[in-house]
């Protein structure tokens, strides 16, 4: 899977941006998060959640799993094409994937209930917790290997809807 630029050759800036771009990615998954407790913080006490707060909490859920669907079809393929010593850390991350698509569901399930600001609380700091080991172990584990690997995607198809316009 390789990008090539106008002479056929590997567009060498694609070759060097992946890391970085998950790293970006990341970073807004992680502003995405604080702006949801953000709307949980100005909901009235135990009320039920207003339109932006649903709207924050149901963004930031598609935000996420639309992030680990692009890795799951588009990036750890890549990567195990070229580094087929990461399968177990692939498995892990693919693992994790599921948990937190268990948990956004959760979430979803709360707000789409109009539970309480202290509820919700209780479901986005289960999340963050998964949600950090997660980037934490990931960002470690295959940085490396994604800072010169190349994948015939644009950043939204590997990274989800967070990522920057290729």
């Amino acid at each position: 899977m390789t990008t090539t630029g106008p002479t056929g050759t590997p567009d060498a800036s694609r070759l060097v941006a992946w890391d970085r771009e998950l790293r970006a990615v990341h970073a807004r998954l992680r502003d995405a998060l604080r702006v949801a407790r953000d709307a949980v913080d100005d909901a009235v006490d135990d009320a039920a959640p207003s339109r932006e707060l649903l709207l924050f909490c149901t963004g930031f859920c598609a935000a996420l799993d639309g992030h680990h669907r692009g890795e799951d079809r588009v990036v750890f393929p890549g990567l195990l094409a070229v580094a087929p010593q990461l399968r177990d850390v692939v498995d892990q991350l693919v693992r994790d994937h599921a948990m937190l698509s268990h948990l956004l569901g959760e979430l979803q399930r709360a707000v789409d209930a109009r539970e309480g600001p202290a509820a919700l609380h209780r479901h986005l700091d289960g999340i963050e917790a998964v949600m950090e080991t997660h980037f934490r172990y990931e960002e470690k584990r295959l940085l490396p290997v994604l800072s010169g690997l190349a994948l015939d995607a644009t950043p939204r198809d590997a990274f989800g809807p967070l990522a920057d316009e290729a």
